[in-house]
């Protein structure tokens, strides 16, 4: 197998680590993606963007990256994936290393190795490669915007940018000898109350309060439940309900109140079902609040599915070839399917089966965060073991 400059691959996820690049503001971290992989011998003509940025949600700086090097032997195309950025938390990092882990030198910050040490796996392996001239597949590189959003970027992949893929691997977080082949599907709920507004000293009874609305159906939905760890016999799935904002005064019958919550499952007919039972607990609840003259309030919901749940063969070409890399670099690889979303689950959507390992990052979202050096530079070896097999 091609040597790894272990210290090279080390200095290079840190100074990744240091770029400010929250989801929707990449720009900075595209750039210095950019010139990193022609640093390391990649050609400026092979490096496109695609216009996903400008179909997200929220419109962001730049779309994904798209990386197209030529092979210099014949075989299938491989696809390998990470996404660019990072949650907010991350801004600010100071990359340092302690002992064999990287964390973040401000003890305010998280550290961002989800996701750039993906990132950087990817182009220390493309060094190697073009350092040492080994011959190598045809192979297409992916970094992802807006992946911590709701794999926004992922989702509007111009799938034809991409070209013909015949191995898929992507790159997020944890342990790197963890295959994960499947992933569960999200669906994300909205829920406008309209409550009617009065003096709550002089006349509550004129009002109707939003918050006894949400209140009536959240207790429904546990009562039966639909929230939190769901277990019935037509499947099972989690609920949440993570945001409740409304009111602004205490002498006010609460006029209005807005919910976000969540729905998951690995099957998306009890996802439905779940966001199914979250709409009928609140259109039930409306009607059981009613002011003295009669009058009730309204609910709007609506819901969008984030992605959608997957699942790929544990012998599916993808699974075997990175299982065969894994194992030649002495690792003992195993497989599990995700309770979260993956860019995976959108690239199965555009038809592309990939399997999804890690980079040794530990404890993200936190800062707490931090990265297993050990981990990460064996990320870089399969990735020129996949190349180069």
């Amino acid at each position: 197998m091609v040597p790894l400059d272990s210290a090279a691959a080390t200095e290079l996820v840190m100074r990744l680590m240091a770029v400010p690049g929250k989801s929707c503001e990449e720009g900075l971290i595209a750039e210095e993606v950019s010139r990193s992989l022609q640093q390391a011998g990649v050609s400026r003509e092979w490096i496109t963007f695609d216009q996903a940025h400008l179909r997200t949600r929220v419109r962001g700086q730049v779309g994904n990256m798209i990386v197209h090097i030529p092979g210099t032997k014949p075989g299938p195309t491989v696809l390998f994936s990470a996404h660019l950025d990072t949650v907010p938390i991350c801004v600010g990092c100071k990359p340092q290393r302690v002992g064999e882990m990287i964390q973040s030198a401000d003890p305010t910050t998280g550290l961002g190795a989800d996701n750039r040490a993906g990132v950087a796996a990817i182009i220390a392996a493309t060094s190697e490669l073009k350092r040492s001239q080994v011959p190598h597949l045809p192979l297409v590189l992916c970094f992802f915007v807006q992946e911590e959003i709701g794999l926004q970027g992922s989702r509007h992949l111009d799938r034809d940018q991409l070209g013909p893929i015949d191995l898929a691997v992507n790159f997020d977080g944890g342990n790197v000898e963890k295959l994960t082949v499947g992933a569960t599907g999200g669906e994300r709920m909205s829920v406008d109350i309209r409550g009617i507004p009065s003096h709550a000293g002089i006349a509550p009874e004129a009002g109707v309060n939003a918050s006894s609305i949400a209140s009536l159906a959240i207790a429904d939905l546990l009562r039966e439940g639909w929230i939190g760890r769901v277990e019935r016999r037509e499947g099972s799935g989690t609920s949440n309900v993570g945001v409740v904002q409304g009111g602004e005064a205490t002498n006010v019958v609460m006029p209005q109140l807005t919910i976000r919550a969540e729905a998951r499952s690995h099957d998306s007919v009890m996802r439905r079902a779940i966001v199914a039972a979250f709409e009928r607990a609140f259109s039930s609840a409306v009607e059981q609040v009613c002011a003295i003259d009669g009058r009730r309030g309204e609910v709007h919901f609506s819901s969008h599915v984030d992605y959608d749940s997957f699942r790929l063969d544990e012998g599916a070409p993808s699974v075997a070839a990175a299982r065969a890399s894994l194992l030649a670099i002495g690792r003992h690889p195993f497989a599990e399917v995700a309770g979260g979303g993956l860019d995976a689950n959108w690239l199965f959507r555009h038809g592309i089966h990939a399997v999804t390992l890690g980079c040794g990052q530990r404890q993200v979202h936190t800062t707490e965060e931090k990265l297993d050096l050990a981990d990460f530079l064996d990320a870089c070896r399969v990735v020129i073991d996949l190349a180069t097999r």
